[in-house]
C-alpha cells in the first residue's frame, strides 16, 4: 500500500515538473521566433535547433516525459488487478484505431495531418424541400464560421431547394465559396425501386448516389445531413483522409444507439451492420476508388439480397451502407465518435466525450431535432441557436494569401462602393442603394400551384418585424396567394417563425409565400422588398399593397371578375383600389360600400392621408367614385400614388428610393410613361390602419438633409426617365417644375 502511494507521489512530482518545463520551453522559443503564436501546442509547433542551450533544454524535457511515462506506465499496472481491463467506448484513441491496438510505440501527440489553407474543400449534402433548405443554412454558417479554407458546396436538390439556396448564395456573396446544384430527379430513378419506410423519403437514399451525381473529376468529399452542426474547423476533418488505408474509402462513426443489436421490441430486426453500424449523418467518401471498386453495382446487389427478407429499408441509405459494410469491413475508416455526437433519444452520445470541449460535429439525427432527451442538450441547444441566429453578414470574411483564387463575387460591388464620394452629403443613401442584401426566398411551406387561371392575382407588399400584427388580419380578408418580403435580422427571422408556426390563422394557409430579406444599412430598403416579392410572384396579376392595409372582404374574388371583364389581358391596364384611413385601432369592418360611404360620412373614416398629403390619392377623384359602377378612367398627375392591380411583367420599383418618400411616386410615373391606362374600380376599397410613425419617416420629417438628399434623388430619376422614353417623359419634368 505504502509502495503504491509512493509511486502515485512520484508521478504528481513528475507532472508538475513537466508542465513547468513544457511552460518555460514554450515562453522561451516564442520569444526567439517572431511572427508565431507565444503558445503552440507541441505537437504543431516547429522545433527546430538553434543552439545549444535550446536543444538541452529540449533534451531535459525529454528525458523527464520519458520518466513520467514509464511511472504511470507501472502505476496502471499495479492498479490493473482492481480493474477488468477493458478499454472505454469512445475513448480518445488513435483516429481509425480498433479497439486494443498497441500504441505503447507511439508519442503523447497522435499524428497530426495538416491542409494547406488554400486547399479547396468539397462538401455534399442532399437537400429538398422548404424546411431542410431552411434548416441548412444553420449547418452552412456553422461551417463559415469556423473555416480557414475555399469550400464548394455540392447540392442535390429538388426544384425547391434549388431556387431558394441558389438565390440565397448569390446574394450571400461569400468569398471563396463555391456552390453547384445537381437536379434529384435525375437521380431518383436509381433509388426509387428501395422502399423506404424513414421519414427522409427519397431524398434519404441519395447519397448512394454521389458516385454517378458528382463530377467524375471528383476524387473526395465531406458528406454532411442537414441536421449537423460544426464546433470546429471543417478542414480538421478533410485531413483525416489523409489517414485511409489504401483499402479504406468511406469514413464513418460507430452509431451510438443499439439500433443495429436488434431486440429492441418485439420482432424487431434491423438490417445487418457490423456490431453497432454505423451513421452517415457524417461520411468521408474517397470517390475515386469507390469507382473504381464499382461501388453502384456493389451496393446495389447488396440491398437487392437485402430487401428480400428485408422488404423495405427503415433507416434509409445507412441500412444499406451498414449492409455493404457488414460485407467486407476494410472498406470503413472508423472516424473518432466526436466527429458524430448523434443527439437522439436513449443514445450513447454522452460515452463519447469527457469535456464538452472535445466535441466536433453534432448531429441532431432525431425528429424530436432539439427536444430530444439529454443530458447536456441545453449545452448543445445553445451552440446550435447561435448559429441559427447569427448574423450571417458577418461571414462575408475574405481568405487571403491564397493565390489563384477566383476574385470574390461582390468584387464589382465592392469597387464601385470604393468609388462612391464619402463627402456627397447623399452618400448614406447610394451606399443603401448598392447594398446586396442576403435573400431567402420561401422561408415557409409554400405549396400553391398557380392554374392556368389567366385571371388570378396575388397580393405583394413588404414589412418588418414591427408590422407582424398585420398577418393574421390579411390572410383573413384576403383568400388569394400572397407574397410578402420581410426585413429582418437572422434573429428576428427565427422569431417570425415561431410566430408563424403557433398561429392557427398563419399554419393554416399554404398559399402565403414569405421572403426574407436580411438587414443591412441604415435605411429600409422598401423598394428592393417590393422587388423581391413582386419577382417571386406565380400569378398573372398581382395587387400592389402595403402592409398596413386591410382589403375590403371579397377583394381577391372581385378583382379576377374585373380583370376578366376589362380583358385586361388584351390592354395595358392598372386597376386603382381607392384607399381610406382609420384612426380608430379598433374597427368594425365595412362590408359594402354602402356602409364605407355611411362611415365616411360619420367621420370615422377618411380618404387616405387627405389632411397631410392630399396630392398622392386626390386624382382617384372620390367624389366621382361615390357614385360610380362601373370603372373610370383618371389622368396621371404629378406626385399620384395609388394601390394598383397589374400584370405581373410590370416595370419594376426604382430601389434607388430607400426610405420614405417618392417609392410609390416613381412607379406609378414609370407605369404611365409605359402608357398604362388607369383605371378606378367602383366597388373596390381598402382601408390604412393605424400604426406608430416608422423612423425613416421621422427621419424625413426632422432631418432637412434627408429631403434635400431626396430631391437630388428625385432629379436624377427624372433625368434616367427622360433617356429610356425620349420626349414622352418631358410632361414629368415639367409638372415637377411647375410644382
Amino acid at each position: 500500500m505504502f509502495r503504491s502511494w509512493r509511486m502515485k507521489l512520484k508521478v504528481l512530482l513528475a507532472t508538475v515538473t513537466l508542465g513547468v518545463l513544457l511552460c518555460w520551453l514554450y515562453l522561451f522559443v516564442g520569444s526567439l521566433e517572431y511572427g508565431r503564436f507565444l503558445l503552440l501546442p507541441p505537437c504543431l509547433s516547429e522545433q527546430p535547433s538553434r543552439d545549444v542551450e535550446r536543444e538541452a533544454l529540449a533534451s531535459r524535457v525529454r528525458r523527464v516525459e520519458e520518466e513520467n511515462q514509464q511511472l504511470r506506465l507501472q502505476l496502471s499496472q499495479a492498479q490493473a488487478e482492481g480493474s477488468d481491463g477493458s478499454p472505454q467506448w469512445g475513448a480518445s484513441t488513435e483516429d481509425g484505431d480498433p479497439p486494443g491496438a498497441d500504441r505503447s510505440n507511439r508519442t503523447a501527440c497522435p499524428r497530426q495531418r495538416t491542409v494547406h489553407k488554400c486547399e479547396l474543400l468539397h462538401i455534399a449534402i442532399v437537400c429538398a424541400g422548404h424546411n431542410a433548405s431552411r434548416d441548412v443554412v444553420t449547418l452552412v454558417k456553422s461551417i463559415l464560421f469556423h473555416r480557414k479554407n475555399p469550400l464548394h458546396f455540392h447540392f442535390i436538390t429538388d426544384s425547391v431547394a434549388h431556387r431558394i439556396l441558389q438565390t440565397l448564395f448569390q446574394s450571400w456573396m461569400v468569398p471563396s465559396v463555391h456552390v453547384s446544384f445537381y437536379n434529384a430527379d435525375d437521380l431518383k430513378p436509381e433509388v426509387s425501386w428501395i422502399p423506404n419506410k424513414h421519414y427522409s423519403g427519397i431524398y434519404g437514399l441519395m447519397k448512394l448516389t454521389l458516385t454517378k451525381a458528382l463530377p467524375s473529376n471528383l476524387s473526395k468529399v465531406i458528406v454532411l445531413d442537414t441536421d449537423i452542426t460544426f464546433a470546429t474547423d471543417i478542414a480538421e476533418l478533410w485531413a483525416v483522409f489523409g489517414k485511409f488505408s489504401d483499402k479504406q474509402v468511406i469514413g464513418l462513426v460507430e452509431n451510438q444507439s443499439d439500433w443495429y443489436l436488434g431486440n429492441l421490441w418485439k420482432n424487431h430486426k434491423p438490417w445487418p451492420a457490423l456490431g453497432r453500424g454505423f451513421n452517415t449523418g457524417v461520411i468521408l467518401l474517397l470517390l475515386d476508388r469507390l469507382r473504381r471498386l464499382g461501388w453502384e453495382q456493389m451496393w446495389r446487389l447488396t440491398a437487392e439480397r437485402e430487401l428480400m427478407s428485408m422488404l423495405s429499408t427503415s433507416l434509409a441509405d445507412q441500412d444499406i451502407f451498414n449492409a455493404v459494410i457488414k460485407q467486407d469491413p476494410s472498406l470503413v475508416y472508423r472516424l473518432p465518435c466526436f466527429w458524430n455526437v448523434q443527439l437522439s433519444d436513449h443514445t450513447r452520445s454522452e460515452q463519447c466525450y469527457t469535456e464538452l470541449s472535445d466535441l466536433k460535429v453534432i448531429h441532431w439525427n432525431s425528429p424530436k431535432k432539439l427536444r430530444v432527451k439529454n443530458k447536456h442538450v441545453e449545452f448543445f441547444r445553445n451552440l446550435y441557436l447561435t448559429f441559427l441566429e447569427y448574423d450571417g453578414n458577418l461571414l462575408r470574411r475574405e481568405l487571403f494569401g491564397c493565390a489563384g483564387l477566383p476574385s470574390a463575387p461582390g468584387h464589382q460591388l465592392q469597387q464601385a462602393l470604393e468609388e462612391l464620394d464619402e463627402d456627397d452629403p447623399c452618400y448614406d443613401f447610394r451606399q443603401q442603394y448598392l447594398t446586396q442584401h442576403r435573400v431567402h426566398l420561401f422561408f415557409l411551406q409554400y405549396d400553391f400551384l398557380a392554374l392556368l387561371n389567366p385571371t388570378d392575382v396575388t397580393l405583394v407588399a413588404q414589412l418588418s418585424m414591427d408590422r407582424l400584427q398585420m398577418l393574421e388580419a390579411i390572410c383573413k380578408h384576403w383568400a388569394g396567394p400572397i407574397s410578402l418580403a420581410l426585413y429582418m435580422s437572422d434573429a428576428e427571422a427565427q422569431q417570425f417563425l415561431r410566430y408563424a408556426q403557433a398561429s392557427e390563422v398563419l399554419s393554416a394557409r399554404r398559399n402565403v409565400a414569405y421572403h426574407i430579406v436580411y438587414k443591412e444599412g441604415q435605411f429600409y430598403p422598401i423598394n428592393l422588398l417590393r422587388n423581391v416579392a413582386l419577382a417571386n410572384t406565380q400569378t398573372p396579376y398581382v395587387f400592389l399593397t402595403d402592409i398596413d392595409f386591410l382589403p375590403m372582404y371579397g377583394l381577391y374574388e372581385y378583382l379576377r371578375n374585373s380583370i376578366q371583364q376589362l380583358e385586361l389581358p388584351q390592354r395595358k391596364a392598372a386597376l386603382i383600389v381607392p384607399a381610406f384611413e382609420t384612426l380608430h385601432y379598433r374597427l368594425t369592418f365595412p362590408k359594402s360600400k354602402a356602409e364605407l360611404l355611411s362611415m365616411l360620412d360619420m367621420g370615422s373614416l377618411y380618404t387616405f392621408r387627405y389632411h397631410v398629403w392630399p396630392k398622392g390619392h386626390a386624382p382617384t377623384d372620390y367624389a366621382k367614385w361615390r357614385t360610380a359602377t362601373v370603372p373610370y378612367r383618371v389622368a396621371w398627375q404629378p406626385d399620384f400614388e395609388p394601390y394598383v392591380v397589374v400584370r405581373r411583367d410590370c416595370p419594376r420599383y426604382d430601389q434607388r428610393f430607400v426610405g420614405f418618400g417618392w417609392n410609390k411616386v416613381s412607379h406609378i410615373m414609370e407605369l404611365d410613361a409605359q402608357e398604362y391606362e388607369l383605371l378606378v374600380l367602383p366597388n373596390a376599397f381598402m382601408i390604412h390602419m393605424p400604426h406608430a410613425p416608422s423612423f425613416d419617416i421621422s427621419k424625413f420629417r426632422l432631418s432637412a438633409g434627408y429631403r434635400s438628399c431626396l430631391q437630388t434623388l428625385r432629379e436624377e430619376f427624372h433625368q434616367d426617365l427622360s433617356r429610356r422614353y425620349g420626349a414622352a417623359a418631358l410632361k414629368y419634368l415639367t409638372a415637377e417644375r411647375s410644382l
